[in-house]
C-alpha cells in the first residue's frame, strides 16, 4: 500500500484496519479500528488533519483532504461511497455519504443521517439526523432515515468484508 510521511508526519492506522495496497495516505491521518480504505481511494493529510474512526468504510476512489484551519473528521461506523469528496468538513458517527457525493468546508453530516449519490453538501450546511441530502445543492428530506437499516448494517457489513481482505487478499500478477 501507498502510504507516506510527510516530513516527521507519518499516518497512524490501527493494526485491524484494511487499507487496500492500491489506496494513498499520506500525513496527518488516523485511521481507526476496523475501518476499510478501498482501492483508488486518497486520504491526503498533508496541510490538515483527517481522523477516521472506528468501523468506517471508504470506498474505491474517494478522496479526503483537509485545509490548514478545517480538519477533516468521520467518525465510527460511518458509510462513505464510491467516488465522494470530502473537505474540511464533519461526518459523525453512523452517517453515510453516497457515491459521487461532495460534502465541503464546514458542513456536518450529523449522526444518523445521509447524503444522496451525486449531492454536493455545500459549505456550512449541517445535515441533521434522520435526514437526507439530495440533490446539486442538497436539499433536505427531514426524518427520511432509518439509520439501522440504510447505514449502520452496511457499515457492519464492510467489517466482515475487511476482515475477508485481510485474510484472502493476494496479488496474482
Amino acid at each position: 500500500m501507498a502510504i507516506y510521511a510527510l516530513g516527521d508526519v507519518e499516518p497512524s492506522i490501527d493494526p485491524t484496519a484494511f487499507v487496500h495496497p492500491d489506496a494513498t495516505v499520506i500525513g496527518a491521518v488516523t485511521i481507526g479500528p476496523e475501518t476499510t480504505i478501498w482501492a483508488q481511494t486518497v486520504l491526503r493529510g498533508d496541510v490538515g488533519r483527517i481522523t477516521i474512526g472506528a468501523r468506517t468504510s471508504v470506498q474505491d476512489g474517494a478522496v479526503v483532504h483537509a485545509t490548514t484551519e478545517l480538519w477533516t473528521d468521520i467518525g465510527d461506523d460511518c458509510v462513505v461511497g464510491h467516488l465522494a469528496h470530502l473537505e474540511g468538513c464533519v461526518v459523525e458517527s453512523g452517517a453515510l455519504v453516497g457515491s459521487g457525493s461532495t460534502v465541503l468546508h464546514r458542513a456536518r453530516v450529523c449522526a444518523g443521517a445521509l447524503v444522496g449519490a451525486g449531492a454536493l453538501v455545500p459549505n456550512g450546511m449541517e445535515v441533521p439526523s434522520g435526514a437526507m441530502a439530495l440533490g446539486v445543492p442538497a436539499k433536505l428530506r427531514h426524518d427520511a432515515v432509518d439509520a439501522e437499516a440504510m447505514i449502520l448494517s452496511n457499515a457492519r457489513s464492510y467489517v466482515e468484508n475487511g476482515r475477508r481482505y485481510l485474510k484472502e487478499l493476494r496479488r496474482v500478477s
